[in-house]
């Protein structure tokens, strides 16, 4: 593996942030292409799928927070 292609390969790899930006978005389905081609070339499949349980698991703990206190 030359440098270049090294170089290439961590420009593309996702940072924490953006990866809770990604999922957060899909989340909600509103992920642009140009995120999309990021994840799928440079991105860690098991660093989404943990950020997507965690993600949804305090999505619906909020929604159960939400509803508790608006009903009696």
């Amino acid at each position: 593996m030359d440098s270049n292609s090294h170089n290439e390969k961590q420009k593309l790899k996702p940072s924490f942030w953006q990866i809770t930006l990604s999922v957060g978005a899909a989340l909600f389905g509103v992920q642009n292409d140009k995120n999309r081609q990021r994840d799928f070339q440079g991105g860690n499949i098991v660093h989404y799928i943990i950020a997507g349980i965690i993600g949804v698991t305090l999505m619906v703990f909020g929604l159960v927070l939400i509803v508790n206190s608006v009903l009696p």
